[in-house]
């Protein structure tokens, strides 16, 4: 039981004098009233005048202390223990009861409070017994009691399997207890903060004076309990901000030590207006650009002396001395230099962590942008300490997330500094480089400069690592996107490996990103080889046949649309896939199997057989009826169709079965896409290559009508396929043959026949627009039939509308067109698109080896008015 207040004899206090001459009182009081008693001590000068700043070095002054002792008493209730959501550590929370009692020990104020600690465990891991943590955890803090034993040995027990997640690896921010003091900061005397204002005193002495006063202050700081008292003294603050100001280029441990100290209330968001108001953002920024500037001056020096070292030892030109790099930089260098390099490390370290907490607010961090904040984090990228690397990488890619700052990387070639972090040992700083690097693959012309820079290679090596396999899985599939980099993925080991992925899998569903990338390789043709080597073809049917897989058959299809070999391995499972057309399978999955039959075109593979055997016919023509399914199922029937059709006895089996009719119909219904209108075309024109189903095409089906309408269309593919079609049309049926000669004919000559039908009858344009019987030129007959329209001038052409063989035998060798006959007048000015080889080019499907024929009676219908 506390004792009650008496009055202290004047024995009992006494002065002494401190080591930094500062007067200071001791209070000896007997041995109750220290365990619940405050002291409040005051000093008061006598000799002070109102306004007039006290000296610290004042030691004569006669000092008054009064002390007031006021008696209270604490109490600890409610204690309960938790686990830290993201570290390996304990959470006490308590409440605390403080009760100041009276002259006669009676409570007279109480208040209550509610309080946390935390109980970190750096030594937990895998191995570590928890029995034996727990009891050392109670034993030491006074706050648990022996009771909750058992329940503290289940929360280590917890605490010891619980995985860490990569989502709070990556959200982990550096706090102030992260930075180690360098040499020059380490100070014997531990920090009070009721020594805040001797400390302040420091800032304004000699230099080391002010150093170890900043130090002082950022020891304070560092402890976040002490932040919100150090805020409201201002003077420190300021002083602070000033010296910083003021002579931070005349000591880099002086400048580091003051920022570190703003650092910490960077950390916290509701300091960041304490930072701002200082403007040690800018004070920041300007001291990043003179550090640079210095860095570049020392690496002159340093070249210089590097080159005069290797000239003295070793005799070379001087191009030759420039690309030496086996000498060592430090051995160019003093001591002072070397420390001086390390601490300059260290100061753009904090600085950039002060920056990038501050960087929050997109108004600061637009600020930074405009002060060029990404050219010298870019240049920063050239330093070799892995700390300031992770601290620059993490800027960067915080940065990387608006389009401006993207733009600005790229200008600065950002990526073939990043690529030289790859691979690295740092994990950390590995996994932020990787997420960078992903942020700007969604650039095209970024993708463009990562494989310029070899970064194919070193994220294929980054595969078997599974803490960055995923990340490096991400880059790798946008890198794909680009058909001009899918063949740069063969040297590499990268497709083993994704095979290897892909198999031991077994029947667990794929990472999407696994098996996209697949996909995009899967559709260059150097890469199918690598795929298919082995059993790989065998092992990926039997996944996407067995677990339905559409993104596995997906990637079979792509396979399947090369030639060479590898095309011939499908022939074995030609009777698998067929097997999966069938109504009862999902659509997506029989899309794929589709276009995978529909890629197939082996002479050796008799369709016929197929289609009895797996009654496929029937399927195809429901299929074909609009509104049957969907689009893109429906797309597909009409290119196997295109595929079948080659073959003779399989054409004729179609034709047979009311597929041509129905073909039309198709076409009417869907003549506003192209995708459908081109694939029908192209069966009609394998059609018309048979004779059992040419005859069918041309005299039981309007079809060759359609063509001649389409022949003129917008889409270059449809046109081509048309004009193919039409010359095999027009060679074996000469009334069809006729018609498309006129309707050619018109199309050249349309401009010169509609300024004959439109020109006003005047009495000098009579003779022209009338003939000899006086009646006027009619459209609508045979305009081949009017030899009287053709010019007959320079023996061109004769009066019957042939031409002269004179004018032909002069422009034999320089006049004819791309395809053996006269250019035409639009042909001049419009260059003709070459003749296609295969299938018209479709983005579902890839075109057969079947060249397209060709006739000789384009020539004729062709010619036109000179």
């Amino acid at each position: 039981m506390l004792e009650k207040n008496r009055l202290i004899e004047p024995s009992v206090l006494h002065t002494r004098r401190s080591s930094n001459h500062q007067h200071r009182s001791s209070l000896s009081l007997p041995q109750p009233y220290r365990q619940g008693a405050a002291a409040f001590t005051c000093f008061v000068s006598v000799d002070c005048l109102p306004g007039n700043r006290l000296s610290r070095k004042t030691t004569s002054a006669p000092v008054c202390i009064i002390s007031i002792i006021i008696i209270s008493t604490r109490r600890v209730k409610g204690c309960s223990l938790d686990v830290h959501p993201t570290e390996k550590a304990l959470i006490v929370q308590y409440e605390v009861e403080a009760t100041i009692l009276g002259d006669m020990g009676e409570p007279m104020v109480g208040e209550r409070k509610e309080c946390q600690k935390i109980i970190r465990l750096k030594s937990l891991n895998a191995n570590t017994d928890t029995s034996s943590l727990a009891q050392k955890v109670v034993e030491e803090c006074l706050l648990i009691h022996q009771s909750k034993l058992p329940e503290v040995e289940q929360l280590l027990f917890y605490l010891q399997n619980r995985k860490q997640t990569n989502d709070y690896q990556e959200k982990k921010s550096i706090s102030p207890r992260d930075f180690r003091l360098y040499a020059g900061m380490e100070l014997d005397e531990e920090a009070s903060i009721s020594s805040i204002d001797e400390y302040v005193e420091l800032l304004y002495e000699d230099l080391q004076e002010k150093i170890q006063g900043a130090t002082l202050i950022f020891q304070l700081a560092r402890n976040p309990d002490n932040l919100e008292e150090l805020m409201q003294h201002e003077i420190a603050l300021g002083a602070l901000a000033r010296l910083l100001r003021e002579d931070w280029k005349q000591s880099v441990d002086l400048a580091t030590t003051i920022v570190y100290v703003f650092f910490c209330f960077s950390s916290f968001s509701q300091f960041h207006s304490l930072v701002t108001h200082f403007k040690i953002g800018a004070l920041c920024m300007n001291i990043i650009e003179h550090e640079l500037k210095r860095f570049e001056l020392w690496q002159d020096e340093l070249q210089k002396k590097k080159k005069a070292y290797i000239l003295q030892k070793i005799p070379l030109p001087l191009e030759s001395v420039l690309q030496q790099s086996s000498v060592p930089v430090l051995m160019f260098l003093c001591r002072s230099e070397i420390l001086n390099w390390l601490h300059q490390e260290q100061l753009l370290k904090v600085a950039l962590c002060l920056l990038l907490n501050l960087a929050e607010d997109t108004r600061t961090e637009l600020k930074m942008r405009n002060k060029n904040i990404v050219h010298m984090l870019v240049k920063l990228l050239e330093r070799e300490d892995q700390e300031l690397l992770l601290v620059v990488v993490s800027f960067l890619k915080k940065l990387s997330i608006f389009l401006e700052n993207k733009n600005d990387m790229a200008e600065a070639a950002a990526v073939e500094k990043l690529a030289q972090l790859l691979p690295c040992e740092h994990q950390e700083l590995l996994r932020t480089t990787s997420r960078l690097l992903l942020n700007l693959s969604f650039d095209t012309s970024l993708r463009s400069q990562m494989v310029q820079a070899g970064l194919i290679p070193k994220l294929s090596s980054l595969l078997a690592d599974e803490a960055q396999r995923q990340l490096s899985l991400c880059i790798l599939y946008h890198i794909s996107m680009d058909d001009r980099f899918k063949s740069m993925f063969a040297p590499t080991d990268c497709i083993p490996q994704l095979m290897k992925m892909v198999y031991d899998c077994r029947e667990e569903k794929l990472d999407v990103e696994l098996i996209s990338l697949c996909i995009n390789l899967a559709a260059d043709k150097s890469n199918t080889p690598i795929i298919c080597e082995g059993n790989g073809l065998k092992m990926l049917m039997k996944r996407a046949l067995k677990l339905k897989d559409v993104l596995v058959m997906k990637m079979i299809r792509n396979l399947s649309q090369h030639g060479g070999a590898t095309k011939n391995l499908f022939l074995d499972h030609v009777g698998d896939l067929a097997a999966q057309i069938r109504e009862e399978e999902a659509e997506e999955f029989v899309i794929e199997c589709l276009g995978t039959l529909a890629n197939l075109t082996i002479p050796d593979l008799d369709w016929e057989l197929v289609l009895k055997e797996y009654n496929l016919v029937p399927y195809l023509k429901d299929r074909l009826k609009p509104g049957s399914a969907e689009d893109d199922l429906i797309l597909e029937v009409v290119i196997l169709i295109g595929t079948v059709s080659m073959d003779d006895s399989c054409a004729a089996m179609l034709a047979k079965s009311g597929i041509v009719p129905a073909l039309i119909n198709l076409l009417n219904a869907q003549q506003e896409d192209d995708e459908f209108v081109c694939q029908i075309l192209y069966v009609f024109y394998q059609m018309v290559f048979h004779k059992a189903t040419r005859d069918v095409i041309i005299k039981d089906t309007q079809a060759p009508a359609y063509f001649i309408d389409l022949m003129h269309d917008s889409n270059a593919a449809i046109r081509q396929v048309c004009d193919n079609t039409l010359d095999i049309i027009a060679e074996y049926d000469e009334e069809w043959g006729k018609k498309i000669q006129t309707a050619k004919f018109c199309f050249y000559n349309s401009q010169w026949l509609e300024m004959v039908e439109n020109r006003q009858l005047d009495e000098a344009a009579e003779p022209f627009l009338y003939g000899d019987d006086g009646e006027y030129f009619n459209r609508n007959g045979d305009v081949l039939e009017r030899p009287d329209l053709f010019y007959t001038a320079d023996g061109i052409l004769s009066a019957d509308g042939s031409i002269s063989p004179d004018f032909y035998a002069d422009f034999q060798n320089s006049d004819l067109g791309e395809n053996g006959h006269l250019s035409s007048t639009l042909e001049r000015f419009a260059p003709s698109a070459p003749a296609p080889a295969d299938r018209p080019v479709s983005w579902r499907s890839f075109r057969p080896d079947e060249r397209f024929f060709y006739s000789y009676t384009t020539t004729a219908s062709r010619t036109c008015l000179m």
